[in-house]
C-alpha cells in the first residue's frame, strides 16, 4: 500500500512540475500532456520549441491579401448593384443568395468578397441568344427607368454599324482578285466583305420603327444580330493576325467569291463542304490502314467537318451562314441561282 501511495505522490509531482495541475486546476487533458512530453523530446534533443501563439498570430500577416486587408480598413461602400444582379452572381458561383440573418448590403458585401478573391469563375455551356436578348430587354428597361420622352433620344437602343465606307460594286470589283494567292489580300477582302454586310445588317434593323424593336420578334432580330457579331470576333481576329487555318481560308475565299457574284447556291455548297464536308469519316480518320488503298486521297483535313472541331470555329461558322442569308436577301438574283430561307 506504501509503495502505491508513493507511486501516485511521484506522477502526481511529475505534473505539476510541468505545470498541468494545481492548486486550482485539479485535471488536465490528455492532448496537453502529449504536448508536453514533446515539447520535453524537443529540449532534450537540441531542437527549438516555438510557441504556437506566435505561429497562429503570423498566419494571417503572410497568407492575407492586400484587397481584403484594404478593405476591411475602408468604411462601408454604397450598395452599387441591384439585388437581382448579387442574386445572379451568386448564383453563377454556387454560393448561397442569402445567409440566415444576412442583409442585402451584407450578401453585396460577401459577393464583393468573393469576386475578389476568385475573380475567374467558369460559367459553363451558356445561352449566347438569351444573354444577347437580355441585354436588348435591359436596354429599354434603362431607358424606361430613366424617364426619357419619346424621341428624345432616338439612337440611343441602335445596333452598332460598323461603317466601312465601301459599296457593294467596289466589294464586286474586288472579288475579282480573291484566290490568286496573295493570302494577305484574300483576308482583307474576308474582313472587309463581312463586316459590310455586319453594317448592312445593323442599319437595316435601326430603321425600322421604334415599336417594331420593343416587339418579341423585333427583340429576337436585334438579339440575333449581336449574338452574330460576337460569333465572328474570333474569325476576324484570326484574319487580322494571319492565323487562319489554310483549309479554313479557302473555303471561306470560295463563299465570298461566289456571294459577291450572287451565286449562292454555289457559295451554299461550298459552305456545306466546309462546314460538315463529304469524307467517310466526317470526324477526320487519316491512318485507315497500313496498305494504300483506291480512294485513300479522299482523306484529307478539308474534307473534313469543321464545324466539328470545337465551340469557338462552330460559331463564326454558323455566323458566315446567317451572313450569307443577309447578302442573299439584300442583294437578291435570278431565283435560280437564290437559295431558299425562312429565317436566320
Amino acid at each position: 500500500m506504501d509503495v502505491l501511495k508513493a507511486e501516485i505522490a511521484r506522477k502526481r509531482k511529475a505534473l505539476e512540475e510541468k505545470q498541468l495541475v494545481g492548486e486550482t486546476k485539479k485535471f488536465f487533458k490528455r492532448s496537453d500532456l502529449i504536448k508536453k512530453e514533446e515539447d520535453d523530446y524537443y529540449s532534450r534533443c537540441g531542437y527549438k520549441v516555438q510557441n504556437s501563439n506566435e505561429e497562429v498570430k503570423e498566419v494571417p500577416s503572410s497568407t492575407s491579401t492586400p484587397a481584403l486587408e484594404l478593405e476591411l480598413t475602408e468604411e462601408k461602400l454604397p450598395m452599387t448593384l441591384s439585388r437581382q444582379e448579387v442574386i445572379r452572381r451568386l448564383r453563377e458561383r454556387g454560393e448561397p443568395v442569402r445567409l440566415f440573418s444576412e442583409t442585402d448590403y451584407d450578401a453585396f458585401q460577401r459577393l464583393r468578397k468573393i469576386e475578389i478573391l476568385a475573380p475567374e469563375v467558369n460559367k459553363g455551356l451558356r445561352n449566347d441568344l438569351k444573354a444577347a436578348l437580355d441585354k436588348i430587354d435591359q436596354q429599354y428597361l434603362n431607358e424606361i427607368v430613366a424617364g426619357q420622352e419619346q424621341g428624345e433620344d432616338e439612337f440611343q437602343n441602335d445596333l452598332k454599324v460598323h461603317e466601312e465606307n465601301t459599296t457593294i460594286e467596289e466589294l464586286e470589283a474586288l472579288g475579282e482578285s480573291l484566290g490568286q494567292g496573295d493570302d494577305d489580300k484574300d483576308m482583307d477582302i474576308i474582313t472587309k466583305v463581312l463586316k459590310f454586310l455586319l453594317g448592312v445588317w445593323a442599319k437595316d434593323l435601326n430603321a425600322r420603327e421604334d415599336y417594331v424593336k420593343r416587339i418579341v420578334h423585333g427583340k429576337l432580330a436585334s438579339a440575333t444580330q449581336k449574338q452574330t457579331e460576337s460569333y465572328l470576333k474570333p474569325l476576324f481576329r484570326k484574319l487580322r493576325k494571319r492565323s487562319l487555318p489554310s483549309d479554313i481560308k479557302e473555303s471561306i475565299v470560295d463563299i465570298i467569291k461566289f456571294m459577291l457574284q450572287r451565286e449562292y447556291v454555289k457559295a451554299n455548297d461550298a459552305y456545306l463542304q466546309m462546314a460538315i464536308g463529304n469524307a467517310p469519316w466526317p470526324i477526320g480518320v487519316t491512318m485507315v490502314g497500313i496498305h494504300a488503298r483506291t480512294g485513300r486521297e479522299k482523306i484529307f483535313s478539308k474534307h473534313v467537318a469543321h464545324v466539328l472541331n470545337d465551340e469557338t470555329q462552330r460559331k463564326y461558322i454558323q455566323g458566315l451562314k446567317r451572313l450569307m442569308t443577309i447578302c442573299q436577301k439584300h442583294f437578291p438574283t435570278d431565283p435560280s441561282k437564290c437559295v431558299e430561307y425562312n429565317a436566320l
